[in-house]
């Protein structure tokens, strides 16, 4: 006689199992955290080819820079392990909403569809600037005092501010595929008077290449954009949790000791 009873309550069990999850946190998440033993993993995309400094993929496939150094160690401390995946940029948002990637690095301002995903706070801001010689004549003072000069950046990057000079001809270009190669023609090349290139990806390079006291960069910025962590906005307790130790991570100077080994 108890047996429909029993099923009853095994069925409301079922039911109610969902309503046990901490608010916030995807049924992935919360089976990960109940099978016991092994951490929770976060699948973390890295790109095909990384964002050097940033996300550095080796050729043995192992992992370093500045934005998987926070996230690892984050995730770490948070009780999750990172997984990283090497997904092509144009599969990355179908992949993260379905499911088989959890997170990405990305600015809000690169996404096509940003109200989809769920953005944490800053990692680390990405500033677009003018790099120079250091005997060049050059000196950036202000967009409106740009004429007569010749730069080199990357291929097929857009850059709002500037369109208006290059299409009246007071700015002409040189594009490359490669950042390395913004450097290598100021050192090299003729008639360049400077490069454009994203702060830290420039002071990594010159690092690597043992170009110190070769260049200098402007202090102004061109554009700024918060480079972050993008999830699905199941996440958001995670993102929350995230965003704490985040800041913990500033405010205690570690974040700075990253930045240090990659610039």
């Amino acid at each position: 006689m108890f047996q429909p009873l029993q099923r009853t309550l095994a069925a409301a069990a079922i039911f109610l199992l969902p309503a046990l999850v901490t608010a916030g946190e995807s049924a992935q998440q919360a089976s990960d955290e109940a099978s016991g033993g092994e951490a929770p993993v976060v699948r973390l995309n890295v790109s095909t080819d990384g964002y050097p400094p940033y996300l550095i993929v080796s050729p043995e496939h192992e992992y370093s820079g500045i934005a998987y150094d926070v996230v690892t160690r984050i995730a770490e401390r948070m009780g999750y392990r990172v997984e990283a995946l090497e997904i092509p940029r144009k599969r990355v948002d179908n992949l993260l909403q379905e499911g088989v990637v959890d997170a990405t690095l990305r600015a809000r301002e690169w996404t096509r569809e940003p109200d989809n995903f769920l953005f944490t706070d800053t990692i680390v801001p990405i500033r677009e600037v003018f790099f120079t010689t250091t005997d060049s004549s050059f000196h950036f003072q202000g967009l409106d005092k740009l004429s007569d000069v010749t730069l080199v950046t990357p291929l097929g990057y857009h850059y709002p501010q500037l369109k208006p000079l290059f299409d009246s001809g007071a700015l002409e270009r040189y594009e490359v595929s490669r950042d390395r190669d913004i450097f290598t023609f100021m050192l090299h090349g003729r008639n360049i008077d400077a490069g454009v290139a994203d702060l830290l990806v420039g002071q990594w390079l010159i690092r690597q290449h043992g170009w110190q006291g070769k260049f200098r960069h402007s202090e102004q910025a061109i554009s700024e954009f918060n480079y972050r962590l993008m999830v699905r906005p199941d996440w958001a307790l995670f993102a929350e949790r995230f965003n704490k130790q985040l800041e913990q991570m500033k405010a205690s100077g570690e974040l700075e000791q990253i930045l240090d080994q990659y610039r």
